[in-house]
Protein backbone atom coordinates (compact mmCIF):
# COMPACT_ATOMS: atom_id res chain seq x y z
CA UNK A 1 0.00 0.00 0.00
CA UNK A 2 1.13 3.54 -0.56
CA UNK A 3 3.55 5.11 1.86
CA UNK A 4 1.50 8.31 1.80
CA UNK A 5 -1.59 6.50 3.18
CA UNK A 6 0.48 4.83 5.90
CA UNK A 7 1.99 8.21 6.76
CA UNK A 8 -1.42 9.91 6.87
CA UNK A 9 -2.81 7.21 9.15
CA UNK A 10 0.21 7.49 11.46
CA UNK A 11 -0.01 11.31 11.60
CA UNK A 12 -3.70 11.01 12.47
CA UNK A 13 -2.84 8.61 15.29
CA UNK A 14 -4.82 5.76 13.73
CA UNK A 15 -3.29 2.40 14.56
CA UNK A 16 -4.55 0.45 11.58
CA UNK A 17 -2.96 -1.20 8.57
CA UNK A 18 -3.58 0.55 5.26
CA UNK A 19 -5.47 -2.43 3.85
CA UNK A 20 -7.75 -2.61 6.90
CA UNK A 21 -8.45 1.13 6.70
CA UNK A 22 -9.33 0.85 3.01
CA UNK A 23 -11.72 -2.00 3.88
CA UNK A 24 -13.35 0.27 6.48
CA UNK A 25 -13.71 3.01 3.86
CA UNK A 26 -15.26 0.58 1.39
CA UNK A 27 -17.68 -0.69 4.05
CA UNK A 28 -18.68 2.85 5.05
CA UNK A 29 -19.21 3.84 1.41
CA UNK A 30 -21.44 0.83 0.81
CA UNK A 31 -23.80 2.02 3.56
CA UNK A 32 -24.36 5.46 2.03
CA UNK A 33 -26.86 6.53 -0.58
CA UNK A 34 -26.14 5.50 -4.17
CA UNK A 35 -23.13 7.13 -5.77
CA UNK A 36 -25.19 9.22 -8.18
CA UNK A 37 -28.66 9.74 -6.72
CA UNK A 38 -31.13 12.03 -8.39
CA UNK A 39 -32.13 14.45 -5.59
CA UNK A 40 -35.50 15.05 -7.22
CA UNK A 41 -36.41 11.39 -6.67
CA UNK A 42 -36.69 12.03 -2.91
CA UNK A 43 -39.58 14.51 -3.31
CA UNK A 44 -43.03 14.50 -4.84
CA UNK A 45 -43.97 17.01 -7.57
CA UNK A 46 -45.34 19.62 -5.14
CA UNK A 47 -42.27 19.41 -2.93
CA UNK A 48 -39.96 19.70 -5.97
CA UNK A 49 -41.85 22.80 -7.12
CA UNK A 50 -41.68 24.40 -3.67
CA UNK A 51 -37.94 23.70 -3.38
CA UNK A 52 -37.29 25.06 -6.87
CA UNK A 53 -39.29 28.21 -5.99
CA UNK A 54 -36.86 28.98 -3.15
CA UNK A 55 -33.85 28.43 -5.40
CA UNK A 56 -32.74 24.90 -4.57
CA UNK A 57 -31.14 23.00 -7.42
CA UNK A 58 -32.32 19.39 -7.46
CA UNK A 59 -30.19 18.39 -10.47
CA UNK A 60 -28.05 15.28 -10.20
CA UNK A 61 -24.35 15.84 -9.56
CA UNK A 62 -22.35 16.44 -12.74
CA UNK A 63 -19.62 13.89 -13.52
CA UNK A 64 -16.98 16.59 -12.99
CA UNK A 65 -18.21 17.44 -9.45
CA UNK A 66 -16.52 15.99 -6.37
CA UNK A 67 -18.41 13.28 -4.53
CA UNK A 68 -19.77 14.94 -1.40
CA UNK A 69 -19.89 11.54 0.30
CA UNK A 70 -16.08 11.31 0.60
CA UNK A 71 -15.87 13.28 3.85
CA UNK A 72 -18.67 11.23 5.44
CA UNK A 73 -17.03 7.97 4.36
CA UNK A 74 -13.69 9.00 5.87
CA UNK A 75 -15.36 10.17 9.10
CA UNK A 76 -17.31 6.92 9.40
CA UNK A 77 -14.15 4.87 8.84
CA UNK A 78 -12.27 6.82 11.52
CA UNK A 79 -15.20 6.52 13.96
CA UNK A 80 -15.30 2.76 13.42
CA UNK A 81 -11.53 2.34 13.66
CA UNK A 82 -11.17 4.33 16.88
CA UNK A 83 -14.22 2.79 18.61
CA UNK A 84 -13.62 0.43 21.51
CA UNK A 85 -14.86 -3.13 21.79
CA UNK A 86 -16.77 -4.16 24.91
CA UNK A 87 -13.55 -5.68 26.25
CA UNK A 88 -11.55 -2.54 25.44
CA UNK A 89 -14.14 -0.33 27.12
CA UNK A 90 -14.21 -2.62 30.16
CA UNK A 91 -10.43 -2.37 30.46
CA UNK A 92 -10.58 1.42 30.13
CA UNK A 93 -13.24 1.72 32.84
CA UNK A 94 -11.82 -1.12 34.97
CA UNK A 95 -15.04 -3.14 35.12
CA UNK A 96 -16.16 -6.53 33.90
CA UNK A 97 -17.35 -6.60 30.26
CA UNK A 98 -20.84 -7.53 31.47
CA UNK A 99 -21.07 -4.11 33.16
CA UNK A 100 -20.36 -2.44 29.84
CA UNK A 101 -23.15 -4.44 28.20
CA UNK A 102 -25.51 -3.42 31.03
CA UNK A 103 -24.59 0.25 30.54
CA UNK A 104 -25.23 -0.08 26.80
CA UNK A 105 -28.63 -1.65 27.48
CA UNK A 106 -29.49 1.08 30.01
CA UNK A 107 -28.42 3.89 27.66
CA UNK A 108 -25.60 4.96 29.97
CA UNK A 109 -23.07 4.28 27.18
CA UNK A 110 -23.46 4.79 23.44
CA UNK A 111 -22.57 2.16 20.90
CA UNK A 112 -23.63 0.21 17.89
CA UNK A 113 -23.45 -3.42 16.84
CA UNK A 114 -21.63 -4.50 13.73
CA UNK A 115 -20.39 -7.84 12.45
CA UNK A 116 -17.62 -7.89 15.06
CA UNK A 117 -19.93 -7.09 18.00
CA UNK A 118 -20.48 -3.92 19.97
CA UNK A 119 -18.44 -0.83 19.12
CA UNK A 120 -18.32 2.10 21.55
CA UNK A 121 -17.21 5.55 20.30
CA UNK A 122 -14.08 6.66 22.11
CA UNK A 123 -15.28 10.25 22.62
CA UNK A 124 -17.36 9.11 25.64
CA UNK A 125 -14.33 7.83 27.58
CA UNK A 126 -11.54 9.51 29.48
CA UNK A 127 -8.14 7.99 30.18
CA UNK A 128 -9.50 6.35 33.32
CA UNK A 129 -13.25 6.15 32.98
CA UNK A 130 -16.41 7.53 31.46
CA UNK A 131 -17.02 11.16 30.60
CA UNK A 132 -18.63 12.99 33.56
CA UNK A 133 -22.35 13.64 33.06
CA UNK A 134 -22.56 11.20 30.13
CA UNK A 135 -25.86 9.53 31.17
CA UNK A 136 -27.61 12.94 31.27
CA UNK A 137 -26.35 13.75 27.78
CA UNK A 138 -27.14 10.35 26.27
CA UNK A 139 -30.68 10.45 27.64
CA UNK A 140 -31.29 13.60 25.57
CA UNK A 141 -29.91 12.28 22.24
CA UNK A 142 -32.78 11.92 19.75
CA UNK A 143 -33.16 8.22 18.92
CA UNK A 144 -32.93 8.83 15.16
CA UNK A 145 -29.42 10.31 15.34
CA UNK A 146 -26.65 8.01 14.10
CA UNK A 147 -23.38 7.57 16.03
CA UNK A 148 -21.45 9.65 13.50
CA UNK A 149 -23.71 12.68 14.03
CA UNK A 150 -23.48 12.37 17.82
CA UNK A 151 -19.68 11.97 17.66
CA UNK A 152 -19.38 15.04 15.43
CA UNK A 153 -21.53 17.06 17.83
CA UNK A 154 -19.59 15.98 20.91
CA UNK A 155 -16.23 16.84 19.32
CA UNK A 156 -17.14 20.11 17.61
CA UNK A 157 -16.88 23.49 19.34
CA UNK A 158 -20.28 24.92 20.23
CA UNK A 159 -20.80 28.67 20.53
CA UNK A 160 -23.14 28.11 23.51
CA UNK A 161 -20.44 26.35 25.55
CA UNK A 162 -17.62 28.67 26.56
CA UNK A 163 -14.60 28.34 28.77
CA UNK A 164 -12.41 31.39 29.36
CA UNK A 165 -14.52 33.18 26.73
CA UNK A 166 -13.77 30.65 23.98
CA UNK A 167 -16.17 28.08 22.48
CA UNK A 168 -15.33 24.50 23.42
CA UNK A 169 -16.59 21.06 22.49
CA UNK A 170 -19.32 19.39 24.56
CA UNK A 171 -16.75 16.73 25.49
CA UNK A 172 -14.34 19.35 26.81
CA UNK A 173 -17.22 21.09 28.62
CA UNK A 174 -18.00 17.90 30.51
CA UNK A 175 -14.31 17.24 31.23
CA UNK A 176 -14.12 20.74 32.75
CA UNK A 177 -17.02 19.85 35.11
CA UNK A 178 -19.53 21.88 33.13
CA UNK A 179 -23.24 21.32 33.74
CA UNK A 180 -24.25 18.29 31.66
CA UNK A 181 -27.79 19.64 31.28
CA UNK A 182 -26.39 22.42 29.05
CA UNK A 183 -24.97 19.77 26.69
CA UNK A 184 -28.19 17.74 26.97
CA UNK A 185 -30.24 20.77 25.92
CA UNK A 186 -28.04 21.24 22.84
CA UNK A 187 -27.85 17.58 21.82
CA UNK A 188 -31.63 17.28 22.08
CA UNK A 189 -31.93 19.63 19.09
CA UNK A 190 -29.92 17.40 16.73
CA UNK A 191 -31.92 16.74 13.60
CA UNK A 192 -34.44 19.51 14.23
CA UNK A 193 -34.80 22.51 11.91
CA UNK A 194 -32.84 25.56 13.04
Amino acid sequence: MSASLRGALARAGLRVESEEFLALVEDAASRLAPADPDPADYFDADQRAALADVGLDLSPRAPSERDSRARAVAAQAVLRDTALTVTGAAERVAVDPSRIRHRLADGRLAGWKDRAGWRLPVWQFTDAGVLPGLPVVLAAVPPDQPPLVVAAFMTTRQAELRLAGKPITPRDWLLASGDPSRVADLVATLGTPA
